[in-house]
């Protein structure tokens, strides 16, 4: 009976030490429904894909789990628990996964086909939505199963805390932008709902590429938004033509710089020197702050990890050097910010006329809608719209 207990002791042991173990994959291989090379596999996996093992070595092989909770069978032969230079990394040459080093994703990786794809918290149509990604995002893949049906996990890692799904049918090659054009040129006019979704497509790559790429690509859109005849849309569209003008023919970044180097703002009439006024001006104009409150600052980016809250404004304050550096600003009838002796953002600014005359200057993300950034020497604007209207200017600095 001991000898019993102490057989139950020992496989317990070494469960626990495998799952207390990470697990790496030193090569390409394939998920196996049986332990043969031979047999029907479920999926692929590329270098450097993490595995839980589910069993011990049993003539050669291990049962694991994939990173999209997929269990299998891999030749122990690839199994690590690190990663080394001296790996052979035998390639699948029929893996569809891509590795990291084209200029887009440094790691394993394919690319969102689906315009305004949902990720998933759990490998289920109904978990939590975690993110909405576009046409053209690459990301991240370390397992990929063969069946178009089936959920990949989008961040390959394990961790609930991290791990994003979706289904394999949503990702593959990068999506080619002329062929778009194309496929959606060649639809009939009154097929709406078909070139509307290739019309979206279209404008998240064009987003996900050059600057060029935005006209053609809103140009297609124009044309569907006008037969669907929502105002809304429409006007949306058309600002988002605005910007796509503006990006078209975008300063360098030292005419920027340039541009907006000497920006201040003016807050209840006082002006701020370059950003910055003193700790008693401040108190002076506006009272005590509501609240004080020291921030992490591993990267010393701001003058204090001290910081005052206003109701229309925060900043970094060092009290002992009576020296306070502007963060961010509310735009209303009190506080502006002042460019340059041309360029004034203040609270009659609309967002239509910011894109018309500061096009050239702003980058602007589909990811953020009604927000854009102006580049300083070494951090930038970023000017946040509402309702048409101009609601705070913040700096974001860079670490």
């Amino acid at each position: 009976m001991k000898k019993h207990y102490f057989l139950i002791a020992i496989l317990f042991c070494s469960v626990l030490l495998h799952s207390q173990e990470r697990y790496f994959l030193n090569s390409d291989t394939r998920l196996y429904t049986s332990t043969n090379t031979s047999a029907e596999f479920l999926g692929y996996f590329k270098y450097g894909a993490e595995v839980q093992l589910l069993s011990e070595s049993k003539n050669g092989w291990y049962k694991v789990k994939a990173d999209n909770l997929s269990e299998g069978y891999i030749p122990e032969k690839f199994v690590a628990t690190r990663l080394n230079a001296a790996d052979i990394k035998v390639a699948d040459k029929e893996n569809p996964i891509l590795a990291g080093g084209d200029n887009y994703y440094g790691g394993n990786h394919l690319f969102v086909l689906a315009a305004g794809l949902k990720a998933r918290a759990l490998p289920d149509k109904n978990s939590k939505i975690k993110e909405i990604l576009f046409t053209g995002d690459p990301v991240a893949v370390n397992y990929l199963p063969k069946n178009q049906d089936e959920w990949v996990n989008i961040n390959g890692n394990f961790d609930a805390e991290y791990a994003k799904y979706t289904l394999r049918k949503f990702i593959g090659k990068r999506p080619d932008f002329d062929a778009l054009l194309k496929e959606f040129d060649k639809l009939s006019p009154d097929a709406i709902a078909d070139r509307k979704t290739v019309a979206e497509r279209i404008v998240e790559l064009a987003w996900n590429s050059e600057n060029s790429k935005l006209a053609p690509a809103y140009q297609r859109y124009y044309e569907v938004v006008k037969q669907l005849n929502d105002p809304k849309l429409i006007a949306d569209t058309e600002m988002n033509m605005a910007i796509a003008k503006g990006l078209a023919k975008h300063k360098k970044p030292e005419e920027i710089v340039a541009f907006s180097k000497k920006a201040e703002f003016v807050l209840k009439g006082i002006k701020t020197k370059s950003l910055f006024l003193t700790q008693k001006d401040l108190v002076k104009t506006f009272g005590n702050p509501i609240k004080k409150a020291s921030i992490s600052d591993e990267c010393g980016l701001y003058l204090s990890d001290l910081f005052y809250y206003y109701p229309d404004l925060e900043a970094s304050v060092d009290e002992k050097q009576n020296n306070v550096e502007i963060i961010k600003v509310f735009i209303n009838e009190n506080n502006k910010l002042i460019l340059n002796a041309n360029s004034v953002l203040d609270s009659s600014l609309s967002e239509k006329a910011f894109i018309e005359k500061y096009g050239t200057y702003i980058s602007a993300s589909i990811k953020a809608p009604h927000s854009y950034s102006l580049q300083l020497e070494d951090s930038e604007f970023r000017i946040e719209f509402k309702d048409g209207k101009l609601l705070f200017v913040e700096i974001i600095f860079y670490c």
